[in-house]
């Protein structure tokens, strides 16, 4: 596996996500020419060639028993040990600081241990994985439609992206293909999932600069879009919008929520005015928590994070079973990597996915469907966008049934980059840093 690995790094592929199965070890690649999937029954590290598949192995081995030779020191992840999943630091004046998993705010379970000198962080390890659930053994054995669910509820706010990337995956393994308005339908849900998002990610960032104003005035303003979404989709985060192999989200006059949306366009961008001249919250923003470009290339970044560091990938790009068009990734006023580049792009990115929800709505939304177009495949894998950056669904059906799903969210590849970034920084700008790339814990927790 390991020549093939590097033939395809060498053309140009990127790592989008890796998986046991059965006997099998499975690596999964983007490439000029779509996702390509590597399988061996002798799994061997990768992660000379590809760090970005660290997570992917210490994953595999706390869940499934597999040793990846070459993978040294393979420190757990899943499972919690008292000892030995720490980096290992010594030195003088180093000392260690633990926070979490129990925090001050509502927020799921989530423990940092830094390893600082004074104020400065030297390293630091995020331990997750507390409330594992077991979503993917629990999807095994069940029908397409029926293991939705257990994708879906791996998080709230990636429910969308995650069934639209696990919908794909059974439909391509299926060797079917959605028409029209299922793609429109379809981009329609994922675009409202990033409205609300964004709105909040911005809200967050400003919260973690003691900014207040700005925390309440896009907090009001993902409220307004979530109450929106209710009324078109029945639900705040949009449970139920996608289905496997046809449509469920329908608007047959969409006049009202387009016009609702121009209002909230309109506040929002006012209200990200008012963020650009408060001098006390634009001064804390540079040169903190950097990410430069080759660490998030090394580290398999993906989405708003990436693009603020330079990576200019956005799946949205090449999405045929999407509706997006000729879509265009947005770029910070300067790609520095830091928190003022990474709130510039949701800034530009809210404001592309206010223009894309106006021409979604211009006509009656209806669910569609999806045709028999191409020969039925053992393995299916979708690639979605995600308000965090790219979401990987892997499915394997047998006999009709989901033999094994692998959901790598946006969440589980950025969180390495999170540690990276703090790393130098003092300790009192991790929460801000944290809130820069706003990652979900329970989409580890799955």
């Amino acid at each position: 596996m390991r020549d093939e690995v590097q033939r395809i790094l060498d053309a140009g592929g990127r790592f989008a996500a890796a998986w046991a199965s059965g006997e099998q070890w499975r690596a999964a690649f983007t490439t000029p020419d779509g996702v390509r999937v590597l399988s061996t029954r002798e799994p061997v590290s990768i992660v000379d060639l590809v760090e970005a598949a660290a997570w992917d192995e210490r994953e595999a081995h706390d869940l499934y028993g597999l040793a990846f030779p070459g993978h040294t020191p393979l420190r757990p992840l899943v499972a919690h040990p008292a000892t030995g999943w720490t980096t290992p630091v010594s030195g003088d004046g180093v000392h260690e600081v633990a926070v979490g998993p129990i925090h001050a705010g509502v927020i799921e379970s989530g423990h940092f241990r830094f390893h600082t000198v004074g104020d400065r962080v030297l390293a630091m390890d995020p331990r997750l994985f507390y409330k594992h659930r077991g979503l993917e053994r629990a999807a095994e054995g069940r029908a397409p439609q029926d293991a939705l669910p257990y994708v879906r509820r791996a998080c709230a706010a990636c429910a969308v992206a995650n069934s639209v990337a696990y919908a794909h995956a059974v439909e391509e393994a299926l060797g079917l293909w959605p028409d029209r308005s299922l793609r429109v339908a379809r981009t329609l849900a994922l675009e409202l999932e990033r409205l609300y998002n964004h709105l909040h990610d911005i809200g967050a960032l400003c919260a973690g600069t003691g900014f207040a104003p700005g925390t309440m005035a896009f907090a009001a303003l993902k409220e307004r879009a979530q109450r929106i979404i209710a009324r078109v989709a029945g639900h705040r985060f949009l449970f139920g919008a996608v289905a496997v192999g046809t449509g469920a989200l329908s608007l047959d006059d969409p006049r009202e929520t387009r016009a609702e949306l121009r209002e909230l366009r309109a506040d929002a961008a006012a209200a990200w005015r008012e963020l650009e001249f408060a001098a006390s919250l634009q001064a804390r923003l540079d040169d903190v928590g950097v990410l430069a470009r080759e660490d998030a290339l090394r580290l398999g970044t993906v989405g708003p994070a990436a693009r603020a560091s330079g990576v200019r990938e956005d799946a949205r790009t090449n999405s045929p079973r999407l509706w997006y068009g000729q879509f265009t990734p947005a770029q910070p006023l300067a790609e520095t990597g830091d928190v003022a580049a990474r709130l510039q792009v949701r800034a530009a990115e809210l404001e592309a996915t206010c223009e894309l929800l106006d021409e979604l709505l211009a006509k009656p939304v209806a669910p569609g469907e999806t045709t028999a177009r191409d020969e039925p495949r053992a393995i299916g894998v979708g690639r979605v966008e995600c308000a965090r950056g790219a979401t990987v669904c892997a499915v394997e059906l047998h006999d009709g049934k989901v033999a094994r799903v692998r959901l790598r969210t946006a969440s589980y590849a950025n969180w390495p980059a999170v540690a990276h970034a703090a790393a130098g920084c003092l300790l009192p700008d991790f929460p801000l840093i944290n809130k820069s790339f706003e990652l979900c814990y329970a989409c580890v927790d799955r």
